[in-house]
């Protein structure tokens, strides 16, 4: 065994198990099973050109050496990041902890209950904080939020003003630059008008539908928005905040002023820099929005029992279900940078989030009263934590504070702002004031005066309580946080316990190799804004990573600025769009989407402001070829796009492919490929040979970016030549083609930490490695579907009979047994497996995706429950629904409970195989009530006595 070979690692079935496997598949070897799987058409006849796999001691040696290329700075640039200091017991026990990283997003509540409950906690701070009536469980940044934010009140518009065709949206000109950015690209395709300009100069008219403003200021200052906020009232102009969330522990919340919506950023609370991200933004807003808020609402329901339990609320809003009437594309969020959070605030409490903000707000006043004393004019007449300082020379300010390790931000060359963070102290004082005192060659004086006026407002300063639930109240020594986390984690099934084999999700090895390097502060602990030349060690990085991709793709560029899936399908979208007008070509607006594809795809397509035509699927589940001719020969002259997923949606590769993507382009249309199930083609084909011009990839999918419970998710779009040109820039450091579009995410390079995992992936797999993978994905769901077959009927296949990676099986048949897929899904809990994707992209269907890096011992553990569970639901009858699916699944007190009313033994209930007593998950809670939740929605941290009165 070659101890060096990271893929032994990351590969689950390993030489000697693949006889047995090509046996029950009836193969000779794998190339005999890629070649019936695969049309030979699209296969890749050479070998991926990438770097020869490298080590793990060899990788974490290459990126500490890329580490320290980084310089990390004092950065008092602000902008919206700052510098946190991330609690150990935090960092330790989530942030590097496999049992939080690598779970899924929660849809089965009944084994979730942990990270909805951390969620809930997460909610109910930023209510408390904001002021307002509803959180959702975390968005993507702040810019994304901003621009939700204005989307969502568009969609709220009164009749009378959609009737009347009121477009126009005002932006305060103290919005962060990348959020205008992020704003110009969002209203575009729906016709919005931005309005930017002063607020006190604001001329309220009926033309305007909403508002945003910036709390405080991009450079500082605190505005009283709360006569703004009442004169749009009047005139139905509903007000968004983008709001810093830790002045909001000093400051009046927004909510005060009856406005609409409030977001921003939790980066601040614990969550390190990263050059940009992953972070979790926040959207709070009235429980009036509750049906049209973006993103992910975790909620209060009850169990079988009528015990409290939570879930995930409303998820008829799922695009799912409203598909090209979606509001938002949101398909995910920022979970375990939600989860810290929200811990953050539990274990510093309403008392330790004082004491920072008012720590942070008094150095600001020592510093600005220093820097006046020394003979400059400090231009904020109110402020939190960031001043507004007029200077001679910026640029000269600037050489002096780099030789010092310092970063201010810099408007212009007579002004500078500066930023102050948790993580400034005493020592910071006099480095930071030397700065602007020998730029300026004056003797300093560095003498402190205890006379520190007022910088906020008494109307200013926040008055209300918050944070005052028992939670908040309760963990401030690190043993009992400690404790608390290990108990939230206990309830929660994820990867470090068994397969999870959800289809079209790719839940593989997030190996501890990659993960480590997120916790350097080298490359934690740097801002996105900074100047190149402290950053090389990203750079270096990052530059590796497209080509990476680029080669993987065939394409010839890649932008990683997108931080999800959907907005990785917005931007090719755009660029699709930006192309075509390029071309005087704008009229070109229909996007052809088949019926099977993801609720993500018609969702995007409308926010690019495409028209959506459906095309069908066959009986075989393929693409209706003689369907989607008919609508490429109507729509011809106004095609912009198809949008594809290959394999397909259904988990079958298409021979007719070329054929498709020919017949586009022979139409004037450019070609998206939704790379949701590129784990199917790495290193046997790619999207360029099939014809596509862009792709965007699930980097917390096929590239081994852990799932966190919901987010991160990063999602670059790779794109061919022509499309090269217009990938996404960002205002404040340049990015993207030379006709690049306006910003897709706040940060130049998106959730860039998160980069380093899937860099660290393909550099420790290489060619050989990645290849490798794709085929033993291809071989593990090929032998489930062949163990499976005759207990289920496998509904798609290829021409050849094969799945791609993942399959589907159809459980409607088991009605006849009064068995539901949901009964199935909760069963398997009690075998200890988290269910396979349940009713999608068909009702009544499982979608089964087992991944390269799971054993044959655990691939045949699954198949055994599975083949269990079909016993059982033979053992079922209609008429009798007190059976062992329908009650599951079945917690510890139950079975422990003095009553036993089934006609089952507490055996069979609990520990229906042998290898489930080896390693038995308990789920906390027994089915919970989805319906009762929604007609009750409580999202926040009530007291258990409240909601028991519900």
């Amino acid at each position: 065994m070659n101890t060096d070979a990271f893929a032994l690692r990351h590969i689950g079935v390993h030489e000697k198990d693949l006889k047995k496997m090509f046996e029950i598949v009836g193969v000779n070897d794998l190339e005999e099973l890629i070649s019936q799987t695969i049309p030979d058409d699209i296969r890749l006849k050479e070998k991926l050109n990438l770097p020869e796999a490298i080590s793990e001691h060899d990788f974490l040696n290459h990126i500490q050496n890329l580490a320290n290329k980084n310089k990390v700075f004092k950065s008092y640039i602000g902008l919206g990041y700052h510098e946190s200091l991330i609690p150990s017991v935090i960092k330790r026990n989530i942030l590097e902890n496999p049992g939080w990283y690598t779970a899924y997003t929660p849809y089965q509540a009944e084994i979730a209950q942990g990270r909805l409950e951390a969620l809930l906690n997460y909610q109910t701070m930023i209510c408390d904080l904001t002021g307002m009536e509803l959180a959702n469980a975390s968005l993507l940044d702040e810019s994304t939020a901003a621009a939700e934010a204005m989307t969502m009140l568009y969609d709220v518009r009164s009749r009378q003003q959609k009737k009347a065709g009121v477009l126009k949206f005002f932006v305060s000109e103290e919005i962060l630059p990348q959020t205008l950015s992020l704003l110009k690209t969002r209203s575009t395709p729906l016709g919005i008008e931005l309005v930017i300009g002063n607020h006190e100069e604001f001329e309220f008219s009926n033309d305007f539908y909403g508002a945003i403003l910036q709390y405080p200021g991009k450079y500082g200052q605190v505005h009283d928005y709360e006569a703004f906020a009442g004169k749009a009232q009047e005139n139905d102009i509903k007000v968004a905040v983008a709001a810093d969330i830790l002045s909001l522990v000093s400051l009046t919340a927004p909510g005060d002023w009856g406005v609409d919506v409030v977001v921003g950023t939790t980066q601040r609370f614990g969550i390190p820099l990263g050059y940009g991200g992953p972070h979790a933004a926040f959207f709070a807003t009235k429980e009036a929005y509750k049906r049209s808020i973006p993103g992910r609402i975790i909620g209060m329901t009850k169990d079988t029992d009528g015990n409290p339990a939570m879930r995930m609320a409303l998820q008829t809003r799922e695009q799912h279900i409203k598909r090209d009437k979606a509001t938002s594309n949101i398909c995910t969020a920022q979970v375990l940078l939600a989860v810290m959070a929200g811990m953050y605030a539990v274990y510093h409490g309403p008392d330790g989030l004082k004491y920072i903000a008012k720590k942070v707000h008094r150095y600001t006043k020592i510093v600005s009263q220093l820097l006046t004393t020394s003979g400059y004019k400090q231009l904020n007449t109110s402020f939190f934590d960031t001043l507004k300082v007029k200077v001679r020379d910026a640029m000269t300010l600037k050489n002096v504070a780099e030789s010092k390790g310092i970063n201010l931000n810099y408007i212009d060359n007579q002004t500078v702002s500066i930023s102050l963070n948790e993580a400034f102290s005493e020592n910071d004082i006099k480095p930071l004031i030397s700065c602007f005192i020998e730029s300026q060659g004056l003797n300093g004086d560095y003498s402190q005066s205890e006379d520190l006026k007022d910088a906020i407002p008494f109307n200013l300063q926040r008055k209300s309580s918050f944070l005052e639930q028992p939670v908040f109240n309760s963990y401030h020594s690190e043993t009992e946080l400690m404790r608390y986390i290990k108990k939230l984690e206990r309830k929660d099934l994820a990867l470090n316990h068994s397969m999870i084999s959800l289809g079209s999700c790719t839940m593989k090895l997030n190996a501890a190799s990659e993960m480590l390097p997120l916790s350097l502060a080298n490359w934690g602990n740097i801002h996105p804004f900074v100047p190149l030349n402290q950053a090389e060690g990203y750079q270096f990085m990052l530059q590796e990573l497209e080509k990476q991709l680029n080669v993987i793709t065939g394409f010839a560029g890649t932008s990683l600025q997108p931080n999800s899936g959907a907005q990785g399908e917005y931007a090719g979208l755009m660029t699709i769009r930006a192309y075509h007008e390029s071309r005087d070509e704008a009229h070109r607006n229909i996007c052809i989407i088949p019926a099977s594809a993801h609720g993500t795809n018609p969702a995007s397509a409308v926010m690019a402001g495409m028209k959506v035509v459906v095309t069908k699927t066959d009986e075989h589940g393929n693409i209706d070829v003689v369907d989607l001719e008919e609508k490429v020969n109507l729509h011809s002259e106004n095609l912009a796009a198809l949008m594809v997923t290959y394999p397909s949606t259904h988990g079958v590769f298409e021979s007719s492919i070329r054929y498709i993507t020919k017949l586009i382009h022979d139409n004037g249309g450019q070609v998206y490929m939704d790379g949701a199930n590129m784990n199917a083609q790495v290193g046997l084909t790619n999207p360029a040979t099939i014809g596509a011009d862009v792709c965007h990839l699930n980097l917390h999918k096929t590239f081994a970016i852990p799932h966190g419970g919901g987010g991160p998710g990063v999602g670059p779009i790779c794109v061919a030549p022509q499309l090269k040109p217009f990938l996404p820039s960002n205002p404040v450091i340049p990015t993207g083609g030379e006709k690049a579009i306006t910003a897709i995410s706040g940060a130049p390079w998106g959730s860039a930490l998160a980069c380093l995992i899937s860099y660290g992936y393909i550099k420790m797999l290489g060619a050989d490695g990645v290849t490798d993978s794709t085929k033993i994905a291809i071989l593990s769901a090929n032998y489930i579907k062949e163990r499976l077959n005759g207990k289920y009927d496998v509904l798609y296949t290829g021409e050849q009979g094969r799945a791609a990676h993942e399959m589907i099986i159809d459980c409607r048949p088991f009605k006849e047994n009064g068995i539901e897929v949901t009964d199935i899904a909760k069963r398997l809990m009690d075998y200890g497996f988290h269910a396979p994707t349940v009713s999608f992209p068909v009702a009544g269907t499982m979608m089964i995706e087992p991944t390269e890096s799971e054993s044959l011992a655990e691939l045949d553990r699954f198949c055994d429950a599975m083949i269990s569970i079909r016993k059982e639901i033979d053992a079922a009858i209609i008429e009798n629904p007190n059976n062992v699916l329908k009650n599951s699944p079945h917690t510890l007190a139950m079975v422990t409970s003095d009553n036993w009313d089934f006609p089952y033994s507490r055996e069979q209930a609990a520990f229906p195989l042998d290898f489930v007593g080896d390693n038995k998950f308990w789920p906390t809670v027994r089915r919970t009530d989805e319906a009762f939740g929604d007609r009750n929605l409580i999202c926040t941290c009530t007291p258990i006595e409240a909601y028991a009165e519900a």
